[in-house]
């Protein structure tokens, strides 16, 4: 080739290469780096936009469905969600970008021309691979923005979480409410109950402000349950966690009052408590309240009691199984609320050491019905005259265990307590007063009771208390005066008012203050016999279904794409800015 023609050559290229660095290259490498950026920031926002927008189960960031509740979002699948989105658009930003550099190079310097559009290709190359800095900052800023939400969220939860459990807590300690198991071989004090799902049926054992939630769980299948008491989680189904028996609705609401009947065989515990369940209904109808057996097979055994009383008959024998209370949820307005656990076993199970320890529920109570057959007392049978005996033989069933010893026994078990059994009630019940009024030495038992104490409540029966004394139980009466805080004596049998028996029941259960009410229904009062209505609304079935994420985790989910939306604007429109100043037109 001639000399002047390869010198020429040279000359153009140097131009070339010249103009291109000097005014080329600067604009092009910037206009590239600019597109290049916000390619990346939209290839990104794209994926972010599919990942978080989806509110199904199986989306681009599939969300586990989990064996009972879902997690705060904010505890795990906010970071599921980013490295979902990390994952997929880092490697497909580098495939294209190696993509787009091999086919540039491929198509600049594949042949003589790529000696002059050298700087061209540099240009696009360079602004193409400078590019990863301006990403990385905005993958950095995205993690950021992540932690902040995160932080923010988590901030937020907790504080709900803190608060409302102290306003249950607080609800709980000042309604002092108890939450005990009413089933036989069970007889637990109960923290939180398990609570079934009204959607699926699903057991939750921690229903509480937590990583489920602060305000609301949500449940495998998609409905919403509360998290407290004053939420509403009375409203659902509640079981014991210790041994999975069904509780009674309002459990956690209003206190369970355990209320043992102790006495031997044949004492009439049955009886009293059947008369004290027809005078607290009989209370309840007359201030507009209600009382309702929770087990409708104690419902329709106290109605067959009922027909047993009005035929004159005798109730059946308890069986000898341990108890299931018989659990009666009361409500008078204005004044107080409790679901009654009422205990009655058979009077064998007081008969020894060992049968006693098996009642368990004896460790939870604060009061307690203590039932004397007068006739099981030894002292009173010795006095008897012979027609005496020959009547009461025909009249009634007596109790052959002293009630001393009794009484004794449960003593003894309750001082195994840490609080040594203190009792702050004690109702002491003197039955049979109908047949023992026939006798010459119960006789004054069949006059009518004293009038209410000073505080308007019952007498606290110290005519009985003095007569007991007589009769020989002097020294059980001491013992119960060490170990109760109050005791009431009361002289009970088929006729005494029920008035009278529901103002010791008021008073031994802490149902209300004893009141001037007569227990006489009024004229509209509903049906005599009680029944097993729901007390309460069931909490309805509300969510989004099984197969789609819970409102929570879409809420979080926006609010990260709100953010992102914002940081995405905030980038480019910095990023046009200033190359606007930097090159300006």
């Amino acid at each position: 080739m001639h000399p002047l023609l390869v010198l020429l050559l040279i000359a153009v290229w140097g131009a070339a290469m010249w103009l291109g660095f000097m005014y080329v290259f600067p604009v092009l490498f910037a206009a590239t780096l600019v597109v290049a950026g916000v390619a990346a920031l939209g290839l990104y926002y794209l994926n972010a936009c599919r990942t978080l927008a989806p509110s199904a189960l199986d989306g681009p960031s599939p969300v586990a469905e989990p064996k009972i509740s879902y997690r705060h979002y904010l505890l795990g699948q906010v970071w599921r969600d980013w490295w979902t989105i990390s994952r997929t658009v880092v490697p497909q930003v580098y495939r294209t970008a190696r993509a787009i550099l091999v086919r540039l190079t491929r198509l600049l310097l594949g042949g003589f021309w790529g000696f002059f559009v050298l700087p061209v290709w540099l240009a696009l190359c360079a602004g193409i691979v400078a590019a990863a800095v301006p990403a990385g900052v905005f993958v950095v800023a995205l993690t950021v923005l992540y932690g902040v939400v995160a932080a923010l969220g988590l901030a937020v939860w907790l504080v709900c979480v803190l608060v409302l459990a102290a306003v249950e807590r607080v609800f709980m300690t000042y309604g002092r409410i108890l939450q005990t198991c009413p089933h036989p071989f069970c007889y637990e004090r109960i923290g939180l109950p398990e609570y079934e799902c009204p959607g699926c049926g699903a057991r939750h054992t921690r229903l509480t402000p937590g990583s489920g939630g602060a305000f609301r769980h949500v449940c495998r299948c998609g409905a919403r349950l509360p998290t407290t008491v004053p939420l509403g989680r009375f409203r659902l189904a509640a079981y014991c966690p210790h041994c999975g028996g069904r509780l009674p609705e309002r459990i956690g609401r209003v206190r369970v009052e355990p209320l043992p009947f102790v006495g031997g065989p044949a004492a009439g515990k049955t009886t009293f408590m059947v008369l004290g369940i027809r005078a607290l209904h009989a209370r309840a109808r007359t201030l507009h309240g209600r009382l309702a057996f929770v087990e409708q097979r104690h419902a329709q055994a106290y109605a067959g009691a009922i027909r047993e009383f009005q035929r004159g008959g005798r109730l059946a024998k308890t069986g000898p199984e341990l108890p299931l209370a018989t659990m009666v949820d009361v409500e008078l307005p204005g004044r107080s609320r409790r679901i009654l656990y009422l205990f009655d076993p058979a009077g064998e199970h007081y008969t020894g050491a060992t049968e006693v320890e098996s009642l368990r529920y004896l460790d939870h109570g604060e009061a307690l019905l203590f039932v004397v057959d007068p006739f099981a007392l030894p002292q009173l049978r010795g006095s008897l005259t012979k027609d005496e005996k020959e009547f009461l033989d025909r009249a009634a069933v007596s109790s052959e265990e002293d009630p001393a010893d009794t009484l004794q026994r449960v003593l003894n078990e309750l001082r195994s307590r840490p609080d040594q059994g203190r009792q702050k009630r004690v109702a002491v019940i003197v039955t049979k007063t109908d047949l023992l009024a026939r006798t010459e030495i119960g006789r004054c038992l069949g006059e009518p009771p004293a009038p209410a104490g000073p505080d308007g409540g019952p007498d606290d029966g110290a005519g009985v208390r003095a007569w007991l004394g007589d009769v020989g139980l002097g020294n059980t009466v001491r013992a119960l005066d060490q170990v109760a805080g109050q005791v009431r004596y009361f002289a009970s049998g088929l006729a005494t008012e029920p008035a009278d028996v529901a103002d010791l029941l008021g008073w031994v259960t802490g149902l209300a203050p004893a009141g001037t009410a007569d227990g006489t229904p009024p004229a509209d009062a509903p049906q005599e016999l009680p029944g097993t209505a729901p007390l309460r609304a069931p909490w309805p079935v509300r969510g989004r279904g099984p197969d789609r994420v819970p409102v929570g985790y879409q809420a979080g989910r926006w609010a990260v794409l709100a953010g992102l939306s914002v940081l995405t604007v905030a980038t480019v429109t910095g990023a046009v800015v200033a190359a606007a100043e930097r090159f300006p037109f």
